[in-house]
């Protein structure tokens, strides 16, 4: 699934796991699914920035490290631009390590 559908079938199922998270985290609080489809969209899209400010100047052994902290990071600033979206420190720590969790179940195909 390369283009257009892939993008939108994986921030569809960030959206879920987003609203997954909100359900589940104390700390992380998402109201609508729109809201977690918008919060999905702000954290790809920085999360690309950031990525792509990095490079590959990070060793593959310190990439998970930087992963981990980078999608914290965005996702408690995406807290600022979505306005059904609260998430606390802790909870911005503990949703990122389970959205790496999921991601790596998830098919390299629907990446």
């Amino acid at each position: 699934m390369n283009g257009w559908l892939g993008a939108v079938v994986r921030f569809i199922v960030s959206a879920f796991v987003l609203l997954f998270i909100g359900f589940i985290l104390p700390g992380v609080e998402i109201l609508t699914f729109t809201d977690a489809l918008i919060a999905a969209i702000i954290i790809s899209f920085f999360g690309y920035l950031i990525e792509g400010f990095l490079g590959d100047e990070v060793s593959p052994k310190n990439r998970g490290i930087v992963g981990f902290i980078t999608a914290a990071v965005v996702i408690f600033a995406a807290q600022y631009f979505v306005a059904g979206m609260d998430v606390t420190l802790i909870g911005s720590l503990l949703a990122a390590f389970i959205i790496g969790v999921v991601d790596s179940f998830v098919p390299m195909e629907l990446r």
